[in-house]
């Protein structure tokens, strides 16, 4: 056979080996679907969870402080940007607190 050509030749019937193979694979996802409740992996909640709050604890400081840094350049101080930066961190572990509370299922 050239490189071109499919694996098994569409003249010959199927091979029997084969579609065994496929009903059992199918039947096998039909199992787990069924004994996983047919949902996503019970990881992928707790690593959604965990990009939440990684996300949390890196944005809303740095958004706080660059909002504090532009009052700062605005009104010509210093003072604004680590109140707003302080703020952001107390915000963001309220936000993590309420994240933990959730139940990861």
């Amino acid at each position: 056979m050239t490189e071109n050509e499919p694996g098994q030749n569409p003249k010959l019937p199927e091979d029997a080996r084969l579609t065994s193979l496929d009903e059992r694979l199918k039947r096998a996802r039909l199992e787990e679907a069924v004994r996983t409740g047919g949902s996503r992996p019970a990881s992928s909640k707790g690593q959604s969870q965990g990009m939440r709050i990684l996300s949390v604890l890196f944005g809303y400081p740095m958004g706080s402080a660059l909002i504090g840094w532009l009052f700062d350049q605005w009104l010509g101080t210093r003072w604004v940007l680590v109140a707003m930066l302080f703020l952001g961190f107390v915000i963001a572990f309220r936000e993590v607190w309420k994240i933990s509370k959730e139940r990861p299922e």
